[in-house]
């Protein structure tokens, strides 16, 4: 799998006519769409449109469930991640992901935490190389300060916003080119919300991230451009001011002014 650099203005993860189903029920639908580089990308729709599914098709790690597939193209600066030939393992370290709910390993410090991912990739440092990481990661989630002096404390001593800062430092520490993020803010009080968003704003500088959320004004806050799902169907995607003040579509605006969702 080799991989370019990628101007700002072009295309990160390119999507072709992509499908998912878990079982029998069709969850997302022939869905086209260039994400660009280094900018935020909200997915926005009613709960049950098939916004998770098609961001945990970014990754392949929609292929985890039982019974769930997909058809069609995720292509990574051009590479086709579903390739018999890629390795799924390799995707998921270019392509990061933060879950919904803060998830820190239990019975690991704030420090194994940051190196979880990379063990699993089999890639973890030692030593000075090691502690180097973890600095680094933790600065770019913006913890560092908050926990330096305390790193072989458990993970899950932190409060709610530095656990889910926490792994966002995880993702990090693997060095990824994009970050998938599932509803980060949706179990956050409004303070840890406002840090996660800045932070995902200094974050886009270096990374490609991807948001799902629920909360459209957060859509509107930090994201540059907006994909508005429905019933498994891409039904509108442009810049977010677009989305938000002069939509194409009905059902777009339906949903922007609250009318159902």
């Amino acid at each position: 799998m080799t991989l370019g650099d990628v101007g700002h203005d072009e295309a990160k993860i390119s999507v072709r006519e992509l499908d998912a189903w878990f079982g029998a029920t069709h969850v997302v639908k022939r869905v086209s769409m260039d994400i660009p580089a280094n900018q935020i990308t909200a997915v926005i729709g009613p709960s049950g449109c098939g916004k998770s599914t098609f961001v945990r098709c970014l990754n392949r790690m929609h292929e985890c469930t039982p019974g769930a597939r997909m058809e069609g193209r995720v292509e990574l600066e051009g590479v086709n991640v579903y390739a018999d030939d890629i390795d799924p393992v390799l995707v998921r370290r270019r392509v990061g992901m933060v879950f919904q709910k803060p998830n820190p390993f239990p019975m690991m410090s704030i420090r194994d935490n940051v190196l979880a991912g990379m063990t699993l990739t089999g890639a973890r440092p030692r030593g000075r190389a090691a502690d180097e990481r973890v600095e680094r990661a933790l600065r770019g989630a913006a913890l560092w300060d908050e926990v330096k002096d305390r790193l072989h404390r458990r993970g899950v001593s932190l409060s709610g916003g530095q656990q889910q800062r926490l792994c966002i430092a995880r993702a990090l520490a693997v060095e990824p080119e994009v970050l998938l993020m599932d509803e980060p803010c949706s179990a956050l009080d409004p303070i840890a919300t406002t840090r996660i968003e800045d932070l995902m704003h200094s974050l886009r500088e270096r990374y490609t991230i991807v948001i799902v959320t629920h909360n459209l004004q957060q859509a509107a806050r930090v994201s540059q451009k907006t994909a508005f799902f429905y019933s498994g169907d891409l039904i509108e995607f442009s810049e977010t001011d677009t989305i938000f003040t002069s939509p194409r579509d009905k059902r777009t605006e339906d949903y922007i002014t609250g009318k159902f969702g």
